[in-house]
């Protein structure tokens, strides 16, 4: 067995992941060879600044491949419960911050896939730690950068 690190995701998350390895393989890294092969042409490489970007640019697209690869090999897919009794991974949470916040809705993914702006938290992020394993209708505090916050668990799906 490998001691590479496990990526938990979901089937949706890593589809998302192998059609950017995909992109990122057919369309960027030719994209990237004739910005190569264009900077070239301007002459004398040790002063040419669109050469150096286009060998950065490069080395970026390399890397994230080699990152997706890895991560995409080492994908263990979240399993979709039917048990909604407790928060876990792959459900989607909507809570209340104590005593009169706003509801929020979260679904709890693998940090491969998080994004907050989507509603899409790491299961590593403070929220998520602090609920994991919780029921609806209890109240959880949770350690934020900002400073201690109580929640109450409304809803898991």
């Amino acid at each position: 067995m490998s001691n590479e690190k496990q990526y938990p995701m979901t089937a949706v998350g890593k589809k998302k992941l192998s059609d950017e390895l995909e992109f990122l393989k057919t369309v960027k890294r030719k994209e990237v060879v004739e910005h190569i092969k264009v900077a070239r042409s301007f002459g004398d490489l040790s002063e040419n600044s669109e050469y150096d970007s286009a060998k950065e640019e490069q080395a970026f697209v390399e890397g994230r491949i080699s990152t997706l690869e890895s991560m995409i090999r080492n994908a263990v897919i979240i399993e979709d419960e039917k048990n909604n009794d407790k928060v876990s991974l792959g459900k989607r949470v909507s809570f209340f911050e104590l005593p009169d916040g706003e509801e929020e809705t979260y679904t709890i993914v693998g940090s491969a896939e998080a994004d907050p702006m989507e509603g899409l938290i790491s299961n590593d992020s403070p929220i998520a730690k602090s609920i994991l394993g919780r029921s609806v209708g209890e109240q959880v505090k949770v350690q934020t950068p900002a400073g201690e916050m109580d929640v109450k668990i409304i809803s898991i799906n």
